[in-house]
């Protein structure tokens, strides 16, 4: 049986649906300001399980303690989505909050969106209106349909906005700017990291790789290992455990010989890693978006990106997963760096004030 924290019977109720990393780092930024004006129930669907992905957030990033654990666990999108359908319905029923919250586009996003919507519980969702356009990625799909049941739309980007007022979405819709500023302002680098892993600012390039269409096909996968090969100057690849594990089963672990594999890093760490790089190269909508706040050029591993905001000013290069096109994009330095800059404002701060209002 659920044990609730004890509420303050006037103030809103905010169910916060979490279960993967990117949701984790805007929960570190939103929740404390939320609990400032309103009471919270942080359930925490275990999308993410292992201790590299999601503990170590919790931890590092002082993020509430979850009032409930579902545990979900891995599996294929629809089995997963269905399991935390199920474990979501008798907890929001129970909690009886005024509005859900979710965030992102992970599978927990539009389970929490799905589940709120028939109950009928308002649903809002951070991170709303990005669109890669590209209907073959579960994120694409988790995304267009958790806006179309939200009643509340916090978006990070003017683009996003337009994407939603383009699908006849205009109701609810607010630019708050994004709740990651909030959460890359809170940390502070790790000065000794690099000299524990041996390297110099600016002489390394950061790599991340985990998305289901280039780790489930072997040939993109081998093709985007071998063009982090042919970089020059040191690729540094912490491991996703999903990437590990289709590498090994695809006999491609020779390949990672040639780049600085490490563990998947906390908060600070991956940070700090980013922010001391020559160049980054992702496809991760995530770290996208914290290189570019930090003035790091991106190379994007994928054939579209949700935050195009970064293509129009060469900020971040499509590259794919072509290993001729990954390694002369970046021997030509075709991502440009830019300043460091950051929201005066608080973007958690407008997400709270309007929902609370």
């Amino acid at each position: 049986m659920t044990s609730w924290p004890r509420f303050t019977v006037a103030r809103l109720k905010v169910l916060t649906v979490v279960g993967a990393r990117p949701q984790f780092i805007k929960a570190s930024a939103v929740s404390p300001v939320l609990r400032e004006r309103a009471d919270e129930v942080l359930v925490h669907t275990g999308q993410h399980y292992d201790e590299s992905l999601s503990q170590v957030f919790f931890d590092e990033l002082a993020i509430p303690r979850p009032d409930v654990s579902l545990a979900v666990g891995s599996g294929a999108h629809g089995a997963q989505t269905g399991a935390m359908l199920q474990a979501l319905e008798p907890v929001m029923s129970a909690a009886r909050p005024d509005y859900v919250l979710v965030y992102g586009d992970t599978n927990s996003t539009l389970a929490g969106a799905l589940a709120a919507a028939k109950l009928l519980v308002p649903v809002a969702h951070v991170e709303a209106g990005l669109r890669s356009f590209n209907r073959a990625m579960p994120e694409e799909i988790n995304r267009v349909l958790t806006d179309h049941v939200s009643s509340r739309l916090y978006c990070p980007t003017e683009n996003a906005v337009e994407n939603l007022a383009r699908e006849g979405i205009t109701a609810g819709v607010r630019l708050t700017g994004d709740v990651m500023e909030d959460a890359i302002r809170r940390v502070v680098p790790d000065p000794a990291l690099l000299g524990q892993l041996g390297l110099r600012p600016g002489a390394y390039r950061l790599a991340t790789v985990h998305r289901q269409e280039n780790t489930d096909a072997p040939e993109r996968l081998a093709g985007i290992l071998a063009g982090l090969g042919r970089i020059p100057a040191p690729v540094v690849l912490p491991l996703h455990p999903r990437t590990r594990e289709r590498a090994e089963r695809f006999g491609l672990t020779a390949l990672l010989d040639a780049l600085l594999v490490i563990p998947p890093q906390p908060y600070r760490a991956s940070l700090t890693l980013i922010g001391q790089a020559d160049a980054v190269l992702t496809d991760s909508g995530g770290v996208q978006r914290e290189a570019a706040v930090l003035g790091v050029p991106v190379y994007v591993l994928r054939e579209e990106t949700e935050w195009v905001e970064l293509l129009r000013d060469a900020r971040a290069v499509l590259v794919g997963a072509d290993p001729v096109r990954i390694e002369e994009a970046v021997r030509a330095r075709r991502a440009r760096p830019r300043a460091r800059v950051l929201d005066e404002d608080s973007p958690a701060r407008r997400v709270v004030a309007d929902l609370t209002a």
